[in-house]
């Protein structure tokens, strides 16, 4: 989920998902503000970011954390083996560069060498192995081990070599190391991983290390002086914690925050002033993700897929869009993203049709009793729940609760703090339906998300979705390098998943983030402007600014 579970196919792009942009950004104040003075733009070291974020981390060592928030810190933090450009292409991280044998089953990475941990110690071979072999350990409680299973061998011939070999060819191979699996040996051997320091205060060689983590308010990284790619312009990166987006906005303006994701009513009402833009740039692209509302499978209400169909088409996707979103976002279909090699344009779609709905229900036995529908003298109410802090899934249970009415079933809606909803309801499968979202990666291996083997306590197929053919579809479709196999794949897949609806799929959004002008260096490329952080940098001639341009 996007910003409650992510799968390993998002590793590489939880960065992108705040901060890329495309054409549409165009004309939207991205130059910055005009130089006050000659030199005022030129590339300076200091100055502090400040990112508003409405959840805080649960974890900072990447194998573990299945969030989004925490994701995002550790990245700064962390690096792994290999990365996306902003062409898309997989070059070099900790990996100098790698071989790849003709028959694509065996990789031999060559590592950079002289790169350090935090605290002085050599990067090796080693740290790699022992990550590897961590995440692999069936004592670790972590979603992404499924990739690494894959591999049939794995050895270190010496210190800046690290290869690996799979039994069977496996196509996400190459872009599955990342920084899930590099961790420091000599901090991590013999202890308990869930138990570690490191959970909290991490040890990593990115280009921000970890200062302060104050529970419920901010965290702050400072920059790594000795980071092997540069020493990164910002000398902070601040996260505040503002679980409601009204008052992080309010600190925007204040000039106490300085990046956020707006809502789409801010993007479209309040961020249009003179005062606006004269200090800040905005950004709207669409993102790799989308949102929905999940069944649990184990519900006996949603156990007939009449029943989730009717609910389908009891909801009006384009109103939630033109209401919750401003019109800020395209309905959703399935588990790609449009415009997406593994996107399939032709599934089964739903549209808005309360009598289908009504019929449907009544195929599956559901009576109508006073506006309600009953069966087995059970009435046909459940509970929504979503995550506190994001006012558009609690506007699109809104609707949905409405839309749900018209037909005889009756909505509650919870909303709950971050880490109890994942420890307490996601984890234990305590729920009847949620609304979240996913974000997706470059690849089109969706295994975690809908294999019948994945559905563990800390694994993404919460909703305990089973189909034997999904997972045989799931099997070949990482099992081939042929592009065309692989889309015949993930096409089927798209069919049978729009026929069961374990998801009623709702929407992909527009990412809508605000920067302050003061912040330079900032340049859209295809995956966005969050790739080049640490480049950013406020001119020394603001670097002292406290005050809004009037």
């Amino acid at each position: 989920m996007k910003t409650v579970l992510m799968a390993k196919i998002f590793i590489f792009i939880l960065t992108i998902l705040l901060f890329s942009c495309d054409s549409r950004a165009g004309g939207q104040n991205q130059s910055g503000p005009a130089s006050k003075a000659a030199g005022d733009n030129t590339p300076a070291y200091g100055g502090t970011l400040v990112e508003g974020m409405t959840a805080e981390p649960s974890v900072l060592l990447p194998v573990l954390a299945g969030d989004s928030a925490s994701h995002s810190v550790a990245g700064n933090i962390y690096n792994g083996l290999v990365k996306y450009a902003p062409d898309l292409s997989t070059v070099g991280d900790l990996a100098e560069s790698w071989d790849i044998s003709p028959d694509g089953l065996t990789i031999t990475f060559h590592l950079r060498k002289g790169v350090h941990w935090t605290d002085g110690v050599e990067f090796t071979s080693e740290d790699v192995m022992f990550g590897f072999e961590t995440i692999k350990d069936d004592k670790t409680p972590t979603p992404y081990k499924e990739d690494f299973l894959q591999v049939k061998t794995a050895d270190a011939p010496d210190n800046y070599t690290f290869r690996v070999t799979y039994g069977k060819p496996f196509a996400p191979a190459l872009n599955s190391w990342g920084n899930l699996v590099v961790m420091p040996k000599h901090l991590l051997s013999g202890v308990e991983i869930t138990k570690t320091p490191l959970v909290r205060k991490p040890v990593g060689m990115g280009p921000f290390k970890l200062d302060t983590w104050v529970s419920g308010q901010e965290l702050t990284l400072s920059s790594n002086h000795d980071y092997f790619e540069g020493r990164p312009y910002l000398d902070k990166y601040v996260y505040r914690v503002i679980p409601d987006q009204s008052t992080m906005f309010m600190a925007l303006q204040a000039g106490e925050v300085d990046l956020m994701g707006v809502t789409p009513i801010q993007y479209k009402r309040q961020t249009n002033s003179e005062y606006f833009n004269a200090n800040f740039n905005k950004y709207r692209y669409p993102v790799f993700s989308y949102t929905y509302l999940g069944f649990n499978l184990k519900h006996r209400f949603f156990a007939d897929k009449r029943v989730r169909q009717a609910i389908a088409h009891a909801i009006d996707k384009d109103e939630i869009i033109d209401i919750v979103l401003y019109g800020l976002a395209t309905p959703s279909t399935g588990p790609y993203v449009p415009n997406t090699w593994p996107y399939n344009p032709n599934v089964k779609k739903y549209q808005f049709n309360p009598e289908k709905a009504k019929s449907l229900l009544a195929e599956a036995g559901w009576k109508d009793s006073g506006g309600v529908l009953m069966k087995d003298g059970v009435p046909f109410e459940f509970t929504i729940l979503t995550n506190m802090g994001n006012p558009l899934r609690m506007k699109t249970a809104a609707i949905i609760q409405w839309k749900l009415k018209q037909v005889g079933i009756r909505v509650h809606i919870r909303a709950l703090e971050w880490s109890t909803f994942l420890n307490e309801f996601i984890d234990k499968k305590r729920f009847d339906a949620v609304i979240l979202g996913w974000g997706i990666g470059m690849d089109g291996d969706q295994y975690d998300i809908w294999h019948s083997s994945k559905t563990k306590e800390k694994e993404f197929n919460f909703v305990s979705y089973a189909n034997t053919e999904v997972d045989e579809l799931l099997e070949t479709g990482r099992r081939t390098f042929d592009i065309e196999k692989r889309k015949a794949a993930y096409y089927k897949i798209q069919d049978i998943l729009a026929d069961e609806l374990p998801y009623v799929f709702l929407y992909v959004p527009d990412s809508l983030v605000v920067v302050n002008k003061k912040f330079m260096g900032i340049t859209p490329t295809t995956i966005g402007i969050g790739y080049n952080l640490p480049k950013w940098y406020v001119p020394k001639t603001r670097q002292k600014e406290n005050v809004m341009e009037k």
